[in-house]
């Protein structure tokens, strides 16, 4: 190649060479003059000073939580994020969260969704406030006669002779041969006798033989055999019914007032049921009600309240009441079991929320309002009648507002504790958990360290503010780190927090000579300075 060209070459070499370099140093210093221009002041200032992290400077504005806190309320907090044994995450707590007075809490979506929480509307309704009893089918006791010879006798023939049989009014039961019937009705005829045949003559044999034979006809009437003067006499059934009992048989002696049977009237039956102490002020008399037979399942029977037995059953609690009811076709048989129900609720609509959204814990009787943007707040009611699947509210709620239904008890606890930390809360508004919480300082000597349990074993002097004698006792520790450098068998200096019942962690601990003998421990407020 000549030397002019391999000349001409290099020099357009080196001049292309040149314009890469100013192209690629231009753009560099776009790119970083818009990058500079992006990035606010603050944000610059801040990547400029010591000691503050690259993630601090990328989101200046993002709140940081102080610690996490167990979802189900238990005294159990984590500072690092976490999951319980049921794989539910901790909850985050800020340094700007405010618990209000009445309580409520702020649940996610995706966690009300894990809880089950379901809610329902309180509506106006009519509450089936119905009294339940168990009782039993029982004999109408009006209705029941016995067949009871007032004289001695024999039975000479038994026309019913057995028992559940069917019997009418004045049907033959028995016939009976009496001495003591035959020798009534031969004095009644000679009684008669006499006053005809003295009639004319002597009015006054006439006048005493009447009245012997009108004692002799009274007599026979007591004996409920009147007009049958022979000394064979037939007994008829005083009524209509089955024969329950039949204490006799043919040829047998009887006795005066010995019961040859025993007659009921089962068109009408009683069921006597067992009504609890509590249910009697809703049951009168009169009042309707509905009786099952499992014998006859789908198929109701209606009765009525004739009777409320003035006594109670002091071992069950119980007291009886007598429900009328009719039998017409005898299908009801003495002894059969049976269900009750009196219907005592009002007919007017009430306001009413399921049962199950109700949380009675012998002490306070709430429902949980489900608000707007997922808050729930605990709200106090007083209850009125209580039916199978509602419950009448009298105060405390009105119709159209949302309550829940389900997982009630889990965000109950939840709010009871925002209820406990708003009791913390200072003058300024400001959580006790940030700044008004109570730290403890006291002396003593550090006896073991366990890193596992993330705890300490400390022996400390008396505590006055928490009436604490001279004692040795476990306290957790809010940093491992707190302990670095020192040893068992080391006195101390510490500060500790109450951060729930009976939890008790240490903040500050720091190597010192011992104290001497009943100094006491000091106690000072979170916000008072170290």
């Amino acid at each position: 190649m000549k030397p002019a060209v391999q000349l001409t070459l290099s020099a357009t070499a080196v001049a292309l060479a040149l314009g890469a370099g100013y192209w690629a140093g231009s753009r560099g210093a776009d790119d970083a003059h818009r990058a500079t221009s992006a990035t606010p002041p603050a944000a610059s200032k801040a990547a400029g000073s010591p000691g503050v992290s690259s993630e601090a400077a990328s989101a200046p504005g993002e709140r940081k939580p102080l610690y996490y806190r167990n979802p189900m309320g238990l005294p159990d907090t984590s500072p690092v994020p976490k999951k319980d044994s049921m794989g539910m995450d901790y909850i985050p707590v800020y340094a700007d969260d405010k618990p209000d007075d009445a309580g409520a809490v702020v649940v996610s979506p995706a966690r009300a969704q894990t809880l089950g929480v379901k809610t329902a509307l309180a509506e106006e309704g009519v509450v089936d406030a119905a009294v339940r009893a168990v009782g039993r089918v029982e004999i109408d006791e009006r209705a029941v006669v016995q067949v009871a010879p007032r004289f001695e006798g024999w039975i000479e023939r038994l026309h019913v002779n057995a028992v559940g049989d069917p019997v009418r009014r004045g049907q033959p039961l028995f016939t009976v041969y009496s001495p003591e019937l035959q020798s009534a009705g031969e004095e009644l005829r000679i009684a008669e006798r006499l006053q005809r045949d003295a009639a004319a003559t002597d009015p006054a044999a006439a006048e005493s033989a009447r009245r012997l034979a009108e004692a002799t006809r009274a007599r026979l009437r007591n004996m409920e055999v009147a007009g049958q003067a022979g000394q064979r006499q037939t007994f008829a059934s005083p009524a209509n019914g089955v024969v329950l009992e039949k204490n006799a048989v043919q040829g047998a002696r009887f006795m005066p007032g010995e019961a040859i049977y025993r007659i009921a009237d089962l068109s009408s039956v009683w069921v006597i049921a067992d009504i609890f102490e509590q249910d009697l002020a809703r049951v009168r008399v009169g009042q309707t009600a509905t009786v099952t037979i499992p014998a006859f399942p789908g198929r109701t029977f209606e009765a009525k309240v004739g009777y409320l037995y003035p006594t109670l059953d002091a071992a069950t609690r119980t007291t009886r009441v007598r429900l009328e009811l009719a039998n017409r076709d005898g299908q009801l048989r003495p002894g059969m079991f049976a269900q009750v129900e009196l219907a005592t609720g009002s007919s007017a609509p009430r306001v009413t929320v399921p049962v199950s959204a109700v949380i009675d814990d012998g002490v306070r009787q709430v429902v949980l309002l489900a608000l707007d943007e997922g808050r729930f707040k605990p709200q106090p009611v007083k209850l009125g009648a209580r039916g199978r699947d509602l419950v009448e509210v009298r105060e405390g709620l009105r119709a159209g507002e949302r309550v829940v239904v389900s997982a009630n008890f889990l965000i109950d606890s939840e709010s009871q504790l925002k209820a406990a930390l708003a009791n913390l809360t200072d003058a300024d508004g400001t959580t006790g958990s940030a700044a008004a919480a109570t730290v403890y300082r006291a002396q003593g000597t550090l006896d073991a360290i366990d890193l596992g349990t993330n705890s300490v074993t400390l022996t400390h002097g008396e505590i006055p503010a928490l009436k604490w004698p001279q004692m040795t006792m476990d306290f957790g520790l809010a940093a491992p780190a707190l302990v670095a450098g020192l040893a068992p068998g080391t006195a101390v200096r510490f500060e500790f927090e109450q951060r729930a019942a009976g939890e008790f962690v240490i903040t500050r601990i720091e190597r010192t000579t011992p104290a001497p003998a009943g100094h006491p421990a000091t106690v000072r407020s979170a916000h008072e300075g170290h």
